[in-house]
């Protein structure tokens, strides 16, 4: 039995949903899906999120933002308009989307970074660029409008990833800390 979604309400956090096409089919390496993908992502910037970062792969679309009403909604505003619009625009009366989407709440300011970072080198990692400015279906590919970081989010260094390549563990710190006073045995003496 699959766990039920926890409700997300328009809270003001930023996240990073992933989502299939249906059968993992290539939808996307037709020009003209991509692209009109692209346009439904616009369409609804603003009045149902900010859009953050976005990389559209043949089979699957990685979104990097902060809904304005709840995330559910957000997504659906994504699926539902392209398959709309596909089936109107393009001719389509296939499936497009698998059903449900995974999500990621961002943290802070590096895991945000990560997530921008895993978006722009998706493209690469699947050998479509040798630079993520080169994929046409990728924010990170010049001449997108992004909505900026949201402000909670913003790294407090030029090098966000800095903290977490220094990552050491809670309990290191702690023996590296002062003596911490131990409670002292009670004697049984009276």
């Amino acid at each position: 039995m699959k766990p039920s979604r926890e409700h997300a309400t328009n809270n003001s956090q930023t996240y990073m949903i992933t989502s299939s096409t249906w059968g993992r089919r290539a939808l996307f390496r037709n020009e003209r899906w991509a692209k009109l993908l692209i346009d439904t992502l616009y369409k609804y910037r603003g009045s149902a999120y900010s859009l953050h970062e976005f990389v559209i792969m043949p089979d699957h679309i990685h979104v990097l933002f902060t809904p304005l009403t709840t995330l559910e909604k957000s997504v659906q505003f994504i699926k539902g308009g392209f398959s709309y619009r596909a089936k109107k625009e393009l001719g389509s009366n296939m499936e497009v989307w698998q059903k449900g989407f995974s999500d990621h709440r961002i943290r802070d300011a590096n895991d945000y970074a990560l997530h921008v970072s895993y978006i722009h080198q998706n493209p690469i990692k699947e050998r479509f660029c040798a630079r993520a400015e080169e994929f046409p279906y990728s924010s990170a590919h010049p001449g997108f409008e992004l909505d900026p970081i949201p402000q909670g989010l913003k790294p407090e260094s030029i090098e966000p990833l800095a903290a977490r390549l220094e990552g050491v563990p809670f309990q290191s710190k702690i023996s590296n800390a002062t003596e911490i006073e131990q409670p002292k045995a009670k004697s049984k003496t009276a």
